[in-house]
């Protein structure tokens, strides 16, 4: 691809409005280094993952100066709603139907506020070549990338960006069992879309873009809340890894590290209780368990006594394990996958 300098502009785009008449908008950086792929790339869908807008910050640093082919289109915060009352999600009280960015995609123009704003943001995506959906997870967390199965695009450029673990969906029934996600299809763009179909994938960008046919891979940085600056450098090499993979800047993309693939994370371990959760601290991310293990116990702060102990229900390695303190029955408190 022929390389140029980077041309840099930047656009407040307006989403929606609230009932006072304050606009909803988000700030639009495009690059535009002459012909080459489009990449799409957001953060902050969750306003208090941080990790991936500090990326995208070096990221910026490092694009004006580039060579550059082809265009990347940057959102440093999608939910602004959520990042200024530092929420995960939008507040209830401005959408209690759809509070979760990441559930109504591609939106709806004539739904609620969360799938209107969404819509207005797909517009931008839906002509891209490729879509980077940064995210942050907790302190507890191994970094990972998730990338579409029976999409093998998808699958190199998630292995490209460098984390240590790869995550993917459930395969379908008719999709090879082997965690590759590379399918049968001649090419990329005649791979399974990789949405399964399930419940627990409806609504994410990832599945809408894999029914729109641009490959999609999502980022989880550790260390939400605050910055991590070793998180952030991570996320700013990954993303030049893919972009240069892409062959969209001048540098080859650093080596891909020995890469465990872990599928499937319907594995969510919640509680039956409220209380105080002490986690087990022979149990620790990353450790492979067999079903039965014990991850935690729930007690009583008033009276001491034991409400539950947390085990697990499956074997497989755990890649998210909580250590708040205070859990309301119902809450997530481990995530656990299968090796592929």
């Amino acid at each position: 691809m022929e390389h140029e300098t980077v041309t840099h502009t930047t656009a407040e785009r307006r989403l929606a409005r609230l009932p006072s008449g304050t606009d909803v908008a988000v700030t639009v950086h495009r690059y535009d280094g002459g012909a080459g792929p489009t990449v799409y790339v957001q953060a902050a869908q969750h306003g208090i993952e941080l990790n991936g807008t500090a990326a995208l910050r070096r990221l910026h640093r490092h694009l004006l100066t580039a060579d550059l082919a082809g265009t990347v289109i940057a959102v440093p915060v999608v939910n602004s709603l959520a990042f200024d009352h530092g929420l995960y999600v939008t507040p209830q009280a401005v959408d209690a139907v759809n509070s979760n960015c990441n559930r109504v995609w591609p939106g709806d123009d004539a739904g609620t506020l969360q799938e209107r704003i969404v819509a207005q943001l797909w517009e931008l995506i839906e002509s891209t070549d490729v879509v980077i959906d940064l995210h942050t997870g907790t302190p507890d967390m191994l970094e990972h990338v998730r990338f579409q199965p029976g999409n093998r695009k998808s699958r190199t450029l998630a292995a490209t960006f460098g984390a240590d673990y790869l995550l993917t969906d459930a395969t379908s029934d008719d999709e090879p069992d082997d965690g590759t996600g590379d399918g049968d299809a001649a090419d990329d763009d005649a791979a399974d879309d990789g949405t399964a179909d399930d419940e627990p994938y409806q609504g994410k960008l990832r599945t809408a873009a894999a029914r729109a046919g641009i490959p999609a891979i999502v980022p989880e940085l550790s260390n939400s809340r605050q910055i991590d600056h070793d998180a952030a450098h991570r996320g700013v090499r990954g993303l030049r890894n893919v972009l240069g993979e892409l062959g969209m800047l001048r540098e080859e993309p650093a080596p891909t590290p020995s890469q465990t693939i872990l599928r499937n994370d319907e594995g969510r371990i919640g509680t039956d209780a409220s209380g105080l959760f002490e986690p087990n601290p022979e149990v620790t991310v990353g450790d492979r368990v067999p079903a039965g293990t014990e991850l935690g116990t729930v007690y009583c702060p008033s009276s001491f006594e034991e409400r539950q102990r947390v085990t697990t229900t499956d074997a497989g390695v755990i890649y998210s394990l909580t250590r708040e303190s205070v859990v309301t029955a119902g809450e997530k408190v481990a995530c656990i996958a299968e090796r592929a």
